[in-house]
């Protein structure tokens, strides 16, 4: 357990995301754990979270990107009918579930694929041409004097 209490007090403008990371904190140990996943950064701009749904099939997950929340819902449809296998050990679980993901700004879902049992999607932060970075030239602080143009006297 963190506390973050003293960058309330030394920040301006950031309450927001502490208050985010504060709860996030609170409800890790409340969160479920199934099915495991991992995030990776491929890029400086580009991120992979990989969710392994094994027994799931393209049609039983559904991947909704909404605000800066990315849900991912399995609903596994029941393909078992009365009497047609009998199993004496379940080790993979068809159980329904739903992952939610909290998006930075300007991260967008580029793409999803299926393989091998492990769900991939792929992410990409486009900041617009306004955020992005742009250099300042430094001035010497005189000012520049400023040139008529005209003709030579004959």
């Amino acid at each position: 357990m963190f506390d973050l209490s003293p960058l309330y007090r030394s920040t301006v403008g950031f309450d927001r995301l502490f208050s985010l990371l504060d709860s996030a904190a609170n409800t890790e140990s409340a969160s479920p754990t199934y099915p495991p996943y991992n995030i990776e950064r491929l890029d400086e701009n580009e991120y992979r979270i990989t969710m392994a749904v094994a027994g799931f099939g393209e049609d039983d997950i559904s991947i909704e990107a909404k605000e800066n929340t990315l849900s991912v819902t399995g609903q596994r449809a029941d393909t078992t009918k009365e009497g047609a296998r009998q199993l004496l050990h379940q080790g993979i679980a068809s159980r329904s579930f739903e992952r939610r993901f909290q998006l930075a700004d300007f991260v967008e879902v580029t793409g999803a694929s299926l393989e091998n049992g492990l769900l991939h999607i792929d992410l990409k932060r486009e900041l617009p041409e306004a955020m992005k970075p742009r250099s300042i030239a430094i001035g010497n602080g005189k000012p520049k004097k400023k040139q008529i143009e005209g003709k030579k006297a004959a």
